[in-house]
């Protein structure tokens, strides 16, 4: 049998392209990377420590880690740590069993000097409710020969004093982590935790949010009610795109809310975020695996007489995974560049919205721990690599396939003949993955019931930016206020021509951008945590580049925003001389040039190389946070262009600063993890670095009108110049320099945090609730 490889690492644990046999690896003392599944019974507080085989070359006889095993050159980490946990202790679990904590370095020599470990060791936690019996486990006896559970904290303790029956663990250095995670998920305080998670709610103000039905047809009320549960099927998808146990997790929050005051406020608060993960800390989370659902698994082991089976708790990381469940956890970008890179045109597929990318191994894992041969079809396979593209239409298919026959319903229901080509096309598209005649249909929707269904926004995929999310937005159209803003679709060409960028990254085909104003009835998806204000769709640059874009404005939302918390901010941010300049018109006004914005600027652009790409794939994770603050900055240039053409009110030319500056404060609330608030903290800095805004000894800021047209001119050319090159060097520079906490948005947030002004708000829809009851 040949000799195991391992993929040889950099010292920083980056892959060198070079693999070599195991006994090499451990002779040279390379770099290389391994597992280590900790198996925890919750009940007991036990730990399951296996005894090193006699054979072993390292540590022999020993007791070690509950399973642990080296990462084979080109496999993964979770495919690896779940075989090993089957070879070595007979046990077979499902992917949401495992729980990355974090990864550790040893380093170390034994055996005269002989053996030489490097290894960088993701370490896992499966959480199992009580001890396994040992007569269940099927020991591999060329590795283990014993099993034992001990209490965490006697482990603990025998580590610290290098007891010579355990293989040696530092519990004062890294590998304490462990024993610390445990520590605080089940030696907490239920008092500080249910304050805590009370004060964390009341950032959000509970808003009843109406929209008249007057002028919508009995035909689209009949409509209304299929479309409405076809958006419940958006945020069961979204559930899934977030995290693959975060289905899970919800249902078991929900069905066990009443339990105690505690239960109830961890429901409430995980539906504002849609995920354990909290929008407004930096993605912070504030559950942990010990509050997630018992999943029972019968086959998981032998079967003992009397025993039910195996009990787990479904895991998700403290960390928020940043490319989601897009991606395998355990890739890393280098894996996926090498992939796309060897992919051939017709399937340059990876980059795309609406797919995911998944592990060969594991379908083939999947069919060895369950003797399943079925057949993989519909998936792009390159047997060099690891990685493969199924489309959202297959991954979601269930959920797709229930929301199609919905919308056909309700097109079919409808009196309106654009809202019939809207859902008829989606409900098409949903079950193609062909989004672009439906992205069509929803650009020309002239209807008074608006709806916004699919796949669109791509700020879950924090890895790369290329992913979409499932949203869900209906409305009634305001009619009176969609007229009053066509001006601004109507003057994008002009706003292109004269953008404070050089000539030649200017486009001659910018088309006007449709508004529609609407009062949002219903919203479900990807509308999690800080609510939207308005949006500008669709992001496929193929129909950018060939229609334009269309833009939504959800006018109540604006309103409740303003009333609850812009206006609230003013009063103790703000100088009380500019105070008054600040009013909803201009707050609205200027929401409305960011969605405008959008659609103006640098999207498909020619790289130095004479390349064709798109800013998008070439500022990759960094594109969101620099597009929403080019949308803001920029709209605020274009506001003054259109005042000094006389094409809107002088009286906008200082209340759209202050109203600006009050907004800052607004949006850098959301976090720095989110793109808006990171966009707004480059933008704030920025200014206050160039005296457009000034801080004042009594902690109110106001605006210095001499500086800050030249300052916000300087931004904009800054932002569209990076965006024009697909310089992301750059562009990392920029976000590193201001887009951060600083000390004058630190005094300001503290001021808000004091007098607890809302950061925003959390939508009650009573016309959607009456039909989904």
């Amino acid at each position: 049998m040949a000799e195991e490889h391992l993929d040889v690492l950099t010292k920083s644990g980056h892959k060198t392209g070079i693999s070599k046999p195991r006994g090499y690896v451990h002779r040279d003392g390379d770099y290389h990377r391994a597992v280590h599944m900790w198996i925890f019974a919750e009940n007991t507080q036990q730990l399951l420590l296996q005894r090193r085989a006699d054979c072993k070359d390292s540590w022999p006889g020993l007791w070690d880690i509950s399973s642990a095993g080296h990462i084979s050159a080109g496999d993964s980490s979770l495919v690896t740590a779940r075989r090993e946990l089957q070879e070595e202790l007979g046990i077979v679990l499902p992917k949401d069993a495992f729980e990355m904590i974090f990864i550790f370095l040893q380093e170390c020599v034994i055996n005269d000097g002989k053996y030489i470990n490097n290894e960088f060791n993701d370490v896992y936690l499966v959480t199992t409710l009580d001890p396994i019996p040992l007569e269940a486990f099927t020991l591999q006896e060329t590795e283990v020969s014993a099993v034992k559970y001990i209490s965490y904290e006697e482990y603990r303790s025998l580590l610290a004093k290098e007891d010579p029956d355990y293989v040696p663990y530092d519990v004062n250095g890294q590998y304490g982590r462990l024993f610390d995670i445990i520590e605080q998920r089940y030696k907490e305080n239920t008092v500080a935790r249910s304050l805590a998670l009370q004060k964390q709610l009341h950032r959000y103000a509970s808003v009843s949010l109406n929209a008249e039905l007057t002028g919508v047809t009995d035909a689209d009320r009949e409509a209304l009610v299929l479309i409405v549960k076809a958006a419940t099927i958006m945020d069961e998808i979204f559930n899934l795109q977030v995290w693959y146990s975060n289905p899970v997790l919800r249902d078991w929050l929900k069905e066990h809310a009443d339990a105690s005051e505690l239960d109830k406020l961890k429901w409430m608060y995980y539906v504002i975020n849609k995920s354990p993960w909290s929008c407004l800390d930096e993605d912070e989370a504030f559950l942990t695996t010990a509050d997630s659902a018992i999943k029972l698994l019968p086959e998981a082991t032998q079967q003992v007489t009397g025993w039910k089976g195996l009990e787990y708790r479904a895991a998700f990381p403290m960390l928020k995974p940043p490319g989601a469940n897009f991606y395998p956890p355990d890739m890393d970008k280098k894996e996926f560049e090498l992939w796309k890179d060897s992919l051939t045109k017709d399937k340059q597929d990876a980059t795309g919205f609406f797919n995911v990318i998944k592990r060969h191994s594991e379908f083939g894992l999947e069919s060895f721990l369950s003797n399943d041969t079925a057949d993989v079809t519909n998936r792009f396979v390159d047997s060099t690599y690891d990685l493969c593209i199924v489309p959202f239409s297959q991954e979601y298919n269930p959920f797709l396939k229930k929301a199609a026959e919905l919308l056909c319903k309700a097109g079919d229901l409808t009196s309106s003949s654009s809202l019939k080509r809207l859902l008829h096309s989606k409900a098409n598209a949903f079950l193609s993955n062909d989004y672009y005649d439906s992205d069509i249909a929803w650009m020309e929707l002239d209807s008074k019931l608006d709806v916004t269904i699919g796949p669109y926004e791509t700020y879950e995929d924090a890895l790369y930016g290329y992913k979409a999310t499932f949203e869900a937005f209906i409305g009634v159209r305001d009619d009176k206020a969609t007229a009053q803003l066509k001006l601004f679709g109507d003057n994008l060409r002009i706003l292109e021509q004269n953008l404070p960028m050089d000539s030649m990254y200017k486009s001659e085909d910018v088309i006007a951008a449709p508004i529609r104003v609407i009062q949002l009835l219903y919203n479900a998806g990807d509308v999690k945590g800080p609510q939207t204000v308005a949006f500008n769709l669709p992001n496929d640059e193929r129909i950018v580049n060939d229609r334009g874009t269309s833009m939504v404005m959800l006018k109540n939302v604006s309103e409740a925003k303003f009333k609850h918390i812009l206006q609230p901010i003013s009063d103790v941010c703000i100088t009380k001389e500019q105070q008054e300049l600040v009013d909803f018109e201009s707050f609205f006004t200027h929401t409305i040039c960011h969605e405008c914005c959008h659609g103006i600027g640098p999207h498909t652009i020619t790289l130095p190389n004479g390349q064709k790409s798109t800013v998008r794939l070439e500022l990759q994770e960094l594109h969101s946070a620099l597009e929403e603050a080019k949308a803001d900055i920029v709209g605020l240039w274009a506001l003054r262009f259109l005042i000094c053409q006389d094409l809107l009110s002088k009286s906008l030319l200082k209340s759209m600063y202050i109203s600006f500056l009050a907004g800052c404060f607004r949006s850098v609330r959301f976090g720095l993890q989110e793109a808006h608030g990171k966009g707004q903290a480059l933008q704030f800095n920025w200014l206050y670095d160039k005296g457009a805004f000034i801080l004042h000894p009594d902690e109110t800021f106001s605006v210095d009108f001499s500086r800050v047209e030249g300052a916000v001119e300087s931004l904009s050319r800054e932002i569209l110049t990076i965006q024009a090159k697909g310089d992301k060097e750059a562009a990392n520079l920029l976000l590193q320099k201001y887009g951060k906490m600083t000390q004058p948005l630190k005094i300001a947030l503290q001021k808000l945090e004091k007098i607890q002004v809302p950061v925003d708000i959390a939508p009650i829809f009573p016309i959607a609730n009456k039909i989904l009851e």
